[in-house]
């Protein structure tokens, strides 16, 4: 018997996780079909909904002032949408034969059954621990969470010394390392990387490194940690690796993370080969009629390389959110795929990259030619013109564009969306010199710098070939 059936003609969706994609489902679902036909119920383990993950460095470091300033809806009007939003519950077992999912509080232990129509899997990503002597100790922070923001900036507020360790050189690792900075810390960075920012080449990273060491921040590249050491009173007091030690009165964790499929893997649901769902188009789990998934559990397909990966970013999270929500509200939605875009910044260098760095183009056996330009991200002549360094991959013989990345300063990061949508066209590089880009001093030069990338790129292709 289908669960609606003993509720009359009302289904019951049930969404995990009450962050970017389980609420953009759950809100898009209620907008389609209103409490009378779907009632929807959502699990969230943590104390907060709807909230930007990334906002959390930014928040550490001081540039956001108040922590709810990163929260876009509160609990309360989730609620107010006749969306039963449960928190500080966590749902511990998917049984999908008799559709319904087991859920406990996280309080007070109890636990309770609930069943479903239609199901919503968004339990997002879980930050790389690894398992090393002193890696559970106070003092030793992960960033995933407003939860473990909180928690860390708790710390700060109780430690005396000012000595910071920044475990990995990705996105979060770098912004907090910044973000420690400007807290007046002394920070070291620890990475196992040949340099920072490993979603760049390694050509492109030793910008990154530059500009990093330029702020007073200790870069150790090429370095795995052993174990953290504590003292007489428990608490962290270094980060070891095979060569030294690192003195740190905190340690902040940005290694990474993994897609968090505990529950799904338990419950036999496919992944793919980095642990991510393996969903449709409609983001409808490989075959489950019912069930839905989205965000940083999920692996997702890279237009460029024809291949799935994890891309855990909420730009795609809420992107799937709405997807989901359109399909499970009875309407009609496809998700074809992402490029990889992304653009961070530390200090006032800007960070971007889309598409395949030469090592992705290698693994999938694609042919290229790589280029880098130096350029400005205004008239030469005109005041406060930067400097901005673009690197472009395109592929050999057809000249497609394959990637870009870029590393400058003011008005450099965004300029990446120009390769974005060329890549999402499968555009080559001789049809991106053709583009007719807006033009002005305070913006550009005549040739926008990843256009001149573009020319270079076509130019050695042409070479190539013949």
């Amino acid at each position: 018997m289908n669960m609606s059936d003993a509720r009359g003609a009302r289904e019951r969706l049930v969404v995990i996780g009450g962050d970017a994609a389980g609420m953009s489902a759950a809100s898009q679902a209620r907008r389609l079909k209103g409490p009378d036909e779907l009632e929807i119920v959502a699990f969230e383990r943590g104390h907060f909904t709807s909230f930007s993950a990334c906002g959390i460095p930014y928040w550490v470091g001081g540039d956001v002032p108040d922590r709810d300033r990163l929260i876009a809806r509160t609990a309360e009007e989730h609620r107010a949408r006749d969306i039963g939003l449960r928190l500080r519950t966590e749902v511990t077992e998917l049984d999908l034969d008799r559709g319904r999912v087991r859920a406990r509080d996280v309080d007070s232990g109890a636990e309770s059954w609930t069943s479903y129509d239609k199901l919503v899997i968004a339990t997002g990503a879980r930050p790389i621990r690894p398992e090393l002597p002193g890696m559970d100790a106070p003092g030793v922070h992960g960033v995933q969470t407003l939860d473990d923001g909180q928690a860390l900036l708790d710390t700060l507020s109780r430690t005396r010394g000012r000595r910071a360790v920044v475990v990995g050189a990705g996105y979060i690792g770098v912004e907090m390392a910044e973000a420690m900075i400007n807290r007046g810390y002394e920070v070291t960075v620890v990475n196992r990387g040949e340099e920072p920012m490993a979603t760049l080449d390694p050509d492109m990273g030793r910008l990154v490194h530059r500009a990093m060491e330029g702020m007073g921040i200790t870069m150790v590249n090429g370095a795995e940690v052993t174990k953290l050491l504590t003292g007489d009173d428990g608490r962290v007091r270094a980060v070891a690796t095979e060569d030294a030690e690192y003195p740190a009165d905190v340690v902040v964790l940005g290694i990474g993370v993994r897609p968090e499929t505990t529950l799904a893997r338990a419950a036999g649901l496919p992944l793919g080969e980095h642990g991510g769902l393996l969903t449709d188009r409609s983001m409808r789990v490989r075959g489950y009629e019912n069930v839905w998934a989205g965000g940083d559990c999920v692996e997702v397909l890279d237009l460029v390389s024809g291949q799935q990966r994890h891309i855990p970013l909420g730009t795609h999270a809420n992107k799937h959110g709405q997807i989901i929500g359109a399909n499970a509200g009875g309407g009609y939605a496809t998700f074809p795929g992402v490029v990889g875009t992304a653009v961070s910044k530390v200090c006032d260098l800007e960070i971007a990259r889309t598409g395949l760095r030469e090592k992705d183009a290698h693994r999938v056996g694609l042919r290229f030619e790589a280029v880098t330009i130096e350029s400005t991200s205004r008239a030469g002549y005109y005041p406060n013109a930067s400097p901005m360094t673009v690197k472009m991959l395109a592929e050999l013989r057809t000249g497609r564009l394959l990637g870009v990345q870029i590393v400058g300063h003011e008005g450099a990061g965004k300029r990446v969306d120009i390769a974005a949508v060329a890549l999402t066209a499968g555009m080559t590089v001789e049809q991106m010199t053709a583009l007719d880009l807006g033009y002005a001093p305070p913006f550009s030069p005549v040739w926008d710098p990843v256009l001149v990338a573009a020319r270079k790129a076509a130019a050695k292709i042409r070479v190539t070939v013949q």
